[in-house]
């Protein structure tokens, strides 16, 4: 038993570094898929926000690459890529929001404040629709096809080289496939 106990902490130590050394050895240490990868989106939330009309489930599929995205107010990274959002929806991409864990009036001071690029908006204050895609922490963004199945997930702002290297490959993959 005494041998066991003193093999116990170099055992742990070398499981530890291999688990250490394979994460820092993946081929996109910053990609973690959905497991809706190729399969139709969760339930979303169908509360809405005081003015702003709700998404369906049928609006996820309704035949165009949709991009979903999770925000708060709260969220400094989702108020930093709000300008790509509203971009995004310029070129005529149909972007839904799905507003987690926030206040009403706090969700809806930042839309007046900084636009709106959103065509619908679930509300989502507990988190339910969150937990239902997976969702980690805002912002976390899904791009969709036409029959409303998920293509890529994308977790963190959709600003800079992660944008451009990243996300925007895979929505224009999306687009050229619709």
């Amino acid at each position: 038993m005494r041998k066991l106990v003193l093999a116990l902490p170099p055992l742990v130590f070398i499981g530890l570094a291999v688990m250490f050394w394979w994460g820092m050895n993946r081929a996109d240490p910053h990609d973690m898929p959905s497991v809706f990868l190729g399969k139709p989106a969760p339930a979303i939330e169908q509360a809405a926000l005081t003015g702003i009309p709700a998404p369906m489930q049928a609006d996820l599929a309704g035949g165009q690459v949709t991009v979903v995205n999770f925000w708060a107010s709260w969220c400094p990274p989702c108020r930093a890529e709000h300008p790509t959002l509203k971009a995004l929806a310029a070129e005529g991409i149909q972007v839904i929001g799905v507003n987690m864990m926030d206040r009403e009036a706090d969700a809806l001071a930042f839309l007046d404040a900084d636009g709106n690029p959103f065509v619908k908006i679930a509300f989502d204050p507990k988190g339910k629709t969150r937990l239902e895609w997976g969702v980690t922490a805002p912002p976390e963004t899904f791009i969709l096809n036409g029959k409303g199945e998920v293509l890529y997930r994308f977790i963190g702002p959709l600003v800079g080289d992660d944008y451009l290297n990243r996300f925007r490959p895979e929505l224009e993959k999306a687009l050229a496939a619709e």
